[in-house]
């Protein structure tokens, strides 16, 4: 009696894995995607190289993180195919959050193509509010030529 209730619960399992198995959702078929062909003639189609232009310059800061009543330096550099440019006037001015102010000094550039500004910040840049400084160099050949910004973010 025991093998035939053995046998007969057996056979009500396999009966339900089947129903179960035949419940299951049905796998869809990847769709082959289109096949993609590179023409090798792009490659015989050139782009332009830049031109470098022969009067450079950049800007930057003493300090990116100082203080909000620190006094930094911001440095400047103009250079002509790798040498620095002596002689050359600068200006700068700096963009606060609430407005512009220039720098008073007018520096002239020494013999490597350096120039420098004194900048004390007073509070006038609001914390964690990023400033930047727009240097300006005149009075040589290639001039006037404005350099990448120098930055700063008081902490």
């Amino acid at each position: 009696m025991n093998n035939k209730r053995h046998a007969l619960l057996g056979t009500l399992y396999i009966g339900l894995l089947l129903l179960l198995a035949a419940c299951t959702p049905a796998t869809n078929q990847i769709k082959l995607q289109p096949t993609v062909t590179i023409n090798p003639d792009f490659q015989s189609e050139l782009s332009p190289v830049p031109t470098v232009p022969p009067y450079r310059c950049g800007a930057w800061s003493s300090n990116n993180a100082p203080g909000p009543d620190s006094t930094i330096t911001i440095y400047a550099r103009l250079t002509k195919d790798i040498a620095g440019v002596s002689g050359a006037s600068a200006s700068a001015v700096v963009h606060f959050k609430d407005g512009d102010m220039p720098l008073d000094q007018q520096a002239t550039s020494d013999s490597g193509g350096y120039v420098s500004f004194h900048l004390s910040l007073q509070g006038r840049q609001p914390v964690r509010v990023p400033a930047t400084v727009d240097v300006t160099f005149s009075n040589f050949t290639g001039g006037p030529l404005q350099c990448t910004p120098a930055f700063f973010t008081p902490m």
